[in-house]
């Protein structure tokens, strides 16, 4: 599962894309090279579309980043925000309206043109809609009244955003997210079908002629083979040019390649096919003494900013038939702070780090990475689980746990401890880590089953389904902390651990919050409305701190990032932020 904050996503759906998930056989996804066209960049994912509909997706791997653009843009290297379709913007002294300025002679990938009127269509009819599921609802609910922005035109080219309430974040959350075509999705959205639902809710999914999806970035998409490829063509109409007058993106096509292992990953760049991998620590050494053989170059962007996680799954709810979504004595255990502390306790991590990520990286203790303002340190209090299997025991024996004759794990009732592990299927760290968790859990007396599923049924299992024990997943990250509010709100969209009814669900039964769970959700509103960044770095402290108490989420290694691109393409400013491709605009191809 990956989190998707508003501004930094862009970048993120161009970085995701070198990650891998699942298997699938080499023969039937060998990417296919034009001798006739060579300024065409081939880059793997490992799961296709689950839709072209942006607010409707849920999959971490989208071609939604090449098609669309937000009002403004981060750069990948410093964070700071440029401008996008808006040419600028202007902020009130009191921070709670922002006029946005669009540039001259914006126009739609069909042609059309693009203006203010695309800006409120897409916030009020979509964004805003409560009939329409999106998770970008989370982050853009201001305050404690939990109110949308305002969003109001002022003529063709300029727009103003304004809340009641101050919000720190406000600049990047209302110019970050894409505009969709009010011309094309109007009418999808006004009309129902007989169940009273958007025909929104049906339209652009993935039979769909890509020809006929219109968006305003960079590409546009040529053409769709399902389990294959996604190929997408420079956009004639985007409005970037650079200082000379010429047309930017300056590559022709993106070919978006499935390949669903990262075995074959590996093999297919080896061979040239692809033109960047995501480097994973077990085959660093091998491709770093290939590079010059290889014409390649393996980038270094230093810590991740992501995560990965064990989660438990804290859901005291029942499904429509009236059936727990756990099974209650496993609820149980996944209740108790002490069994989860003890887990945390129990794996170790540091063999995690020298073993499986080679020593490229560190033990992860924080949901807000170390390079953001925000990150709270363990020298600065946080709490910390360094392998510890004594003290884990100690834990499980003062929650009521005990031990068999065969050092078996029971509870209090005599039940043998013993849940499942979800993963998404395919990419080899994840499985390794996989084994060593069981490994480690299997030494404190718990049997722990591993279940791999596709990346796309593994997302469904999760957000839909809520039946389920743990998995072992992760979120993309970034310096704002409030990217990851729709993580820690006890509505969000990503709020795995315990995941409420979502837009459009009727009530679940049964379901609770727990008071710390609600404590972090105030604290994250309250350090959203807070102006003055020390006393932001405060309060995200105190989240910091009731989830390192809690550990809803057992957080594994923070590796570092690499990523190898071949050398005929020039331009690359790589960074763990903005990965190989946020300036994709001014990258070139040379044969």
């Amino acid at each position: 599962m990956k989190n998707f904050p508003i501004l930094h996503s862009k970048r993120r759906w161009l970085a995701v894309l070198l990650a891998a998930i699942a298997a699938i056989a080499l023969s039937a996804c060998s990417p296919v090279r034009s001798t006739n066209l060579v300024d065409r960049l081939i880059v793997p994912t490992p799961s296709g579309p689950g839709t072209f509909n942006y607010p409707l997706n849920q999959s971490a791997y989208s071609v939604f980043g090449y098609m669309y653009e937000g009002l403004i843009n981060e750069n990948g290297l410093t964070s700071e925000l440029e401008p996008g379709l808006a040419e600028s913007w202007e902020v009130s002294k009191d921070g709670k309206k922002i006029v946005f300025t669009l540039r001259e002679g914006l126009k739609w990938s069909d042609g059309e043109q693009m203006t203010t009127d695309d800006i409120i269509f897409s916030y009020e009819k979509i964004y805003f809609n409560d009939k329409i599921p999106s998770g970008l609802k989370d982050n853009l609910r201001v305050g404690m009244s939990r109110q949308f922005p305002k969003v109001k035109k002022i003529d063709s080219r300029r727009v103003e955003f304004s809340v009641a309430e101050p919000f720190a974040p406000f600049i990047r959350y209302a110019g970050g997210i894409p505009i969709l075509p009010a011309h094309i999705l109007q009418e999808a959205v006004e009309n129902t079908d007989a169940d009273g639902q958007p025909k929104f809710l049906t339209t652009w999914g993935t039979d769909t002629d890509p020809k006929k999806i219109v968006g305003n970035g960079q590409y546009r998409m040529l053409s769709y083979t399902p389990n294959q490829r996604v190929v997408l063509e420079r956009n004639p109409y985007f409005w970037r040019k650079d200082a000379e007058g010429n047309v930017q993106p300056y590559i022709q096509q993106i070919v978006w390649q499935i390949i669903e292992n990262t075995d074959n990953q590996l093999l297919n760049f080896r061979s040239g096919d692809l033109d960047t991998l995501n480097v994973e620590p077990e085959v660093f050494p091998l491709l770093k003494r290939e590079e010059k053989r290889g014409k390649y170059t393996v980038f270094n962007g230093g810590p991740d900013t992501g995560s990965v996680f064990v989660c438990f799954n804290l859901n005291k709810g029942r499904n429509a038939q009236n059936q727990p979504f756990v099974d209650p004595i496993k609820s149980r255990w996944f209740a108790s702070k002490e069994f989860r502390q003890a887990i945390a306790y129990g794996i170790n991590r540091e063999a995690m780090t020298n073993n499986i990520y080679r020593g490229l990286g560190a033990p992860l203790h924080s949901p807000i990475p170390a390079q953001s303002p925000f990150y709270l340190s363990p020298e600065q209090g946080l709490k910390t689980y360094s392998y510890d299997r004594q003290k884990a025991k100690e834990l499980l024996l003062s929650a009521g746990f005990k031990y068999n004759s065969n050092n078996e794990l029971l509870d209090a009732e005599g039940n043998k401890v013993r849940f499942t592990l979800l993963m998404a299927a395919g990419k080899k760290v994840r499985e390794q880590m996989g084994t060593q968790i069981k490994q480690d859990l299997g030494k404190l007396g718990m049997q722990i089953d591993t279940q791999f599923l596709s990346f796309n049924t593994y997302v469904e299992k999760l957000r839909l389904t809520r039946n389920w024990d743990t998995y072992l997943g992760g979120f993309t990250g970034g310096t704002e902390p409030h990217s990851g509010y729709n993580i820690w709100s006890v509505n969000g969209t990503l709020h795995s651990f315990n995941q409420g009814p979502q837009s459009g669900e009727p009530p679940i039964k049964g379901w609770e919050v727990y008071d710390w769970e609600q404590k972090i959700d105030d604290l994250y509103v309250k350090a959203s409305q807070e102006l003055d960044e020390a006393k932001r770095k405060e309060l995200y402290g105190e989240t910091q701190r009731i989830i390192a108490e809690q550990v809803p989420f057992v957080y594994m290694v923070n590796p570092l990032t690499f990523e190898a691109v071949r050398d005929r393409v020039s331009g690359i400013r790589y960074s763990a932020l903005g990965g190989a491709f946020w300036n994709l605009y001014e990258l070139q191809i040379t044969e």
